[in-house]
Order: C-alpha cells, then structure tokens, then sequence
C-alpha cells in the first residue's frame, strides 16, 4: 500500500524557467499537478507531447492556439479564462499567450518527463 503525503503549494519549490513563466509540480508515478505562473506576454511556444493535459485557469487567461494554427498563430485561437478547463489529448500541437497576469493548474497523464528532468528547453528559451 503506497503512503498517503500531503503538500502546500507554499512549501513546494518555485521554479523560474525563464523572467515570465514559473512553475511548481508535484508528482507521482502516474499523474503530476503543475502550478504555473505566467505573467502577462508569457508565451509557451508550439509543442506537443504524448501526455494528457488538463489546463485549469485560476486567475487571468491564456490564449491557445491548436493543431496546425500553434506554429502560425493567427485569427483562430480559443481563450481560456478563470474558472474554465481546457482538455488537450496527447500528441495535439499547441501554443499559448497570457493576456494577462495568469495563474493555471495543469494536470498531466503521464507525468512530463521533461518537465521532472529539465530538458524542456522550449520553455526555458520563451519571453
């Protein structure tokens, strides 16, 4: 039987991968919590991954742009905005701005390999 651990998101490290875009994760073998905070410009460049993603919009809103309008982002975009959930299967392309100020919980399935080891540079080389 595994152990049952509790966290604060006050007591888990903050990670700044670059001036715009923090993080902070907790994860396990099968899933992992991301809190991200992006301030407003932030941009997370085009990429996709295998892993499920939930995105939850605490505060502020991210602006996506999905599939092939992630690498020439235009007139067709969604807006997620607090208190809204975006579901983004695995291996779709994707792309996002903060409009403003953004706070988001997103949930991965499996966890980011990339994001656990440091090898996501897309987003450590973003404004």
């Amino acid at each position: 039987m595994s152990d049952v651990t509790k966290h604060t998101w006050d007591s888990t490290p903050l990670e700044t991968l670059n001036p715009l875009i923090s993080r902070r994760l907790i994860s396990t073998e099968r899933q992992m919590m991301a809190q991200v905070l992006l301030k407003q410009g932030a941009i997370v460049p085009a990429h996709d991954h295998h892993n499920e993603q939930f995105t939850y919009i605490l505060s502020g809103c991210l602006r996506f742009w999905i599939g092939a309008h992630a690498d020439a982002p235009g007139d067709v975009f969604t807006d997620v905005r607090a208190g809204e959930v975006l579901v983004i299967p695995g291996g779709v392309r994707h792309r996002a701005e903060a409009l403003e100020d953004t706070l988001d919980l997103d949930v991965f399935n499996p966890p980011r390999a990339d994001w656990l080891d440091g090898s996501d540079a897309y987003l450590r080389a973003s404004k």
